[in-house]
């Protein structure tokens, strides 16, 4: 004797002869509710995706009173902002674009001096990067100028040797060898 199929089971018979993946169906026809967004197909929960690291870029590395520099911060976070010595102000307020891209323009600083400055990253309220700036101060240079160095002069001038100063040199010339009746010296004390 059969048995009546029931339409979940027509379902999943013709399903899987097709080719495609088995759904099971409760007995009144409805689908199974779907699984949670964070576990796997196997039951297992899957961990949430780790987001990028926040990066920090500078248009320039090195800059002099009043030069601009562009900066840009790529981040997941709400909000990001840099501050250094170097920039007039000290921080700098950067402007989001809505896709994780902030951007600013930071001025170097009037009375900066000559040297290297931090410039620190921040985002979502904490420090994630710091990246090393220099600067070229123009008016105020903390770098003593080298005081100029007087030139060496001869003591006395050379003179080229007259023909009977010539000698004939005995041995092997630049060899390191010595003459032959001197490789062996008598030992006669």
């Amino acid at each position: 004797m059969r048995k009546a199929l029931t339409l979940s089971a027509i379902v999943l018979a013709s399903s899987m002869a097709l080719g495609g993946t088995a759904t099971a169906f409760a007995a009144d026809g409805t689908p199974p509710a779907s699984p949670s967004p964070t576990a796997s197909p196997s039951g297992t929960p899957t961990p949430k995706p780790t987001p990028a690291p926040s990066t920090l870029r500078l248009s320039k590395d090195s800059g002099h009173p009043g030069d601009k520099v562009l900066v840009t911060v790529k981040t997941a976070e709400k909000d990001a902002s840099v501050s250094s010595l170097a920039f007039a102000g000290g921080k700098v307020e950067l402007k989001g674009d809505g896709k994780g891209t902030f951007t600013g323009t930071a001025t170097v600083a009037a009375d900066v001096k000559t040297g290297y400055y931090g410039v620190d990253a921040y985002a979502g309220g904490k420090k994630f990067d710091t990246v090393k700036f220099s600067t070229e101060a123009k008016d105020n240079p903390d770098v003593k100028p080298i005081t100029p160095v007087k030139p060496v002069k001869p003591v006395k001038p050379v003179t080229p040797l007259k023909p009977s100063e010539h000698k004939t040199p005995k041995g092997s010339v630049n060899t390191g060898q010595a003459p032959a009746d001197q490789a062996f010296p008598s030992l006669d004390v």
